[in-house]
């Protein structure tokens, strides 16, 4: 049996260009999540949990309008934190962002994507499909679980707003990262959130 974690990163927010973490959604940001629940229009969720935060919680809520069968349910294990700290065999370039990142920070995004990590890694006695809405870092995160690389390897996973992202957990065999940021169900003027352009 599978069990199937369906990432999907927030709709894009007010002012996200100019590096706001959160916020209400921006016009764009709504109709990327209706596109992302017609696509998931057929997919038999058991269980659908999203951050707290408001651009998280906004994209529940318009799933949840075009999903009249879904309930999301906010969860403090899928909050935006900062999953772990330098490591030795980072590459350099890396380790600039933690200039700003306190130690307790660190501390605290470890702790939570454990308990992220032992709530959702786990196998499934019959087929069961979890929608999780939640950010970049956390899906950065999953997938690096999913291939068992090292801690920093968290960083440089990016994902589009709302951009889909599928993983496969089963008991017998390794994790399986079914689909990674894709895009299908936006039209290119959508695809925002990424730090380069896609190509059309």
């Amino acid at each position: 049996m599978s069990h199937y974690l369906y990432l999907v990163r927030h709709g894009e927010h007010q002012d996200a260009e100019h590096g706001l973490r959160d916020g209400k959604l921006s016009e764009r940001g709504k109709r990327q999540a209706m596109l992302v629940a017609d696509r998931l229009g057929g997919v038999p969720f058991d269980g659908v949990y999203h951050s707290p935060l408001e651009a998280p919680s906004e994209t529940a809520s318009f799933l949840a309008q075009r999903l009249p069968a879904i309930e999301p349910e906010p969860s403090t294990l899928l909050f935006d934190c900062i999953p772990s700290g330098p490591t030795p065999e980072m590459p350099s370039a890396y380790k600039a962002f933690y200039g700003s990142i306190t130690e307790e920070e660190v501390i605290a995004g470890q702790a939570q994507m454990g308990d992220a990590v032992a709530e959702w890694f786990t196998p499934a006695r019959e087929d069961r499909h979890d929608l999780l809405i939640t950010h970049n870092a956390v899906i950065g995160w999953f997938v690096r679980e999913a291939f068992q690389a090292p801690e920093w390897r968290w960083m440089g996973t990016n994902v589009a707003h709302t951009a889909l992202t599928i993983i496969r957990i089963r008991s017998a065999k390794p994790a399986e990262v079914v689909a990674l940021n894709d895009l299908a169900h936006l039209p290119v003027e959508l695809r925002t959130g990424l730090p380069v352009d896609q190509p059309v």
